[in-house]
């Protein structure tokens, strides 16, 4: 899992979930992503009830939730998992998008 340098000092994040059941991904932005990671595999529906368990594979820390957000719809914008992949790797990096 790559995880912002600066995890501890920001405030709210870019998350991705991976499913372990499919290659599928979804993006969110939280001020706290592994009790999100929590819900997603718990108390969720919808989206990610369907492809349970997720695991937390990247997070990427902003100033503000303005910022993680904006970063989560470009993502999301992308509809692409390669470049998804691209990121959780660290082959890009997310600033050169946003």
């Amino acid at each position: 899992m790559l995880v912002c340098p600066f995890f501890i000092s920001m405030k709210y994040f870019l998350y991705i979930l991976q499913s372990e059941i499919r290659e599928t991904y979804y993006m969110g932005s939280s001020d706290d992503p592994l009790r999100r990671t929590g819900y997603h595999n718990s108390e969720s529906k919808g989206y990610t009830r369907r492809y349970r368990p997720w695991r937390l594979v990247f997070t990427y820390g902003f100033e503000t939730r303005e910022d993680a957000m904006q970063a989560e719809q470009k993502v999301k914008n992308w509809k692409s998992k390669k470049m998804i992949r691209l990121l959780i790797e660290g082959d890009i990096d997310i600033r050169n998008y946003i």
